[in-house]
């Protein structure tokens, strides 16, 4: 896969990265980034190094009933785009969410160095939580409480397995 622009590699970077996402291949995700990459989304924040693979894992090993689709995979030599959606029970209510990310990259000796994706909290929020997500998740206090919620149990899962740099 090459991007308009004829830029072999970070194309099929991308598109193995999703392929990985859908066998819920934590380790073939990790690779994709370099040491020092960083990681954005609106439930996680900021994320560096090695606690990406971490989120992956735990994403990967929590995920139940996971369907992951992705389209529009775009990538010149220094940046890449994709559009991907996922669909999954929220583990901590039961309720299906089907969210619709915007992915964003950028790369550095054939790996992310950067990777934000983007999509509203608030929807999310929504789906996840039922009508209280629903009424409130466009506020702060609740987007805050639910980052500090994925932080917690990143943490958790961190000291649960062990994991280390």
């Amino acid at each position: 896969m090459t991007s308009a622009s004829g830029a072999p590699g970070h194309a099929d970077l991308i598109a193995a990265f999703y392929a990985a996402f859908k066998q819920r291949d934590h380790a073939t995700m990790a690779a994709c980034y370099t040491p020092d990459a960083t990681f954005r989304d609106p439930v996680f924040g900021e994320l560096a190094g090695w606690r990406i693979g971490a989120m992956w894992r735990m994403l990967c090993e929590r995920a139940s009933d996971l369907e992951i689709s992705v389209s529009g995979i775009e990538a010149d030599a220094e940046r890449g785009s994709a559009h991907w959606e996922a669909k999954y029970p929220f583990t901590g209510t039961g309720r299906r969410v089907h969210n619709r990310i915007d992915a964003f990259f950028r790369f550095r000796d054939g790996r992310f160095v950067r990777h934000d994706d983007k999509f509203s909290l608030s929807t999310w929020a929504g789906q996840a939580l039922g009508w209280q997500g629903v009424l409130l998740g466009w506020s702060p206090p609740v987007q805050n409480a639910i980052r500090r919620r994925a932080a917690d149990g990143l943490d958790a899962f961190i000291r649960k397995n062990g994991l280390t740099p």
